[in-house]
């Protein structure tokens, strides 16, 4: 029986308008880290950020791998506070389908690769927070557990007491399809950007979850 459902956070439920990755991270980022005396090229860092590469790589740098990525996490914060500011974080019109789910008694979940800051900070910001019994942002004792890793999604599971059987892993990409694979669950991709190969299960918007939902229990 489907009792729960771990949702992706960033181009799931909320977006960013006019975000480009390669812009934020050299625009943002390296700043920062010049300022640590790092040097970092954008499609290396792309790779720590995929997997191609382990996020410890880093330490050649001279720099604990940990305190890195919390320095890329602080920029990605005050980027998000300056983005809401100028308005250009949006929730998908469709997040009030949270609260149907909710209603019908569904344990839900909400993992993210940003940090937990981050993670809080754009779901508090349309009042979305309200909706999770738990939200999961990096783990910083493993640093590698982001997905497509399936650590925070296991870790989800355990904090609503679920296996993989009784869930459903919402998202729009393909690491949130390979993350929950690697958690033994089903996985619903949201096809509001592109359709991921691998989902068991598509829907246009979080409105067709709802009724995918019903079907299913």
């Amino acid at each position: 029986m489907l009792k729960g459902i771990i949702f992706d956070v960033d181009e799931t439920l909320v977006y960013y308008e006019g975000y480009d990755h390669r812009e934020w991270y050299e625009n943002w980022v390296m700043p920062a880290l010049r300022e640590h005396g790092i040097e970092l090229d954008y499609e290396t860092y792309k790779k720590t950020v995929t997997g191609e590469l382990p996020r410890s790589y880093v330490e050649r740098f001279g720099i604990n791998h940990v305190e890195f990525w919390r320095i890329v996490d602080k920029v990605n914060l005050e980027y998000r506070k300056r983005m809401a500011e100028l308005g250009r974080i949006k929730p998908f019109p469709d997040v009030d389908a949270l609260g149907e789910l909710k209603k019908m008694g569904l344990k839900l979940a909400a993992v993210s690769n940003a940090s937990q800051e981050c993670t809080e900070f754009v779901l508090n910001l349309f009042d979305l927070r309200k909706y999770f019994d738990v939200v999961y942002g990096k783990d910083y004792s493993n640093l590698d557990g982001v997905k497509p890793n399936p650590y925070l999604v296991e870790k989800a599971l355990r904090a609503l007491s679920l296996k993989p059987e009784e869930a459903l892993m919402v998202g729009d990409s393909a690491h949130d399809v390979l993350a929950g694979h690697r958690a033994g669950m089903r996985v619903v991709n949201v096809t509001r950007l592109e359709k991921v190969d691998g989902a068991d299960y598509y829907v246009k918007d979080l409105w067709e979850l709802v009724e995918l939902v019903k079907k299913l229990r």
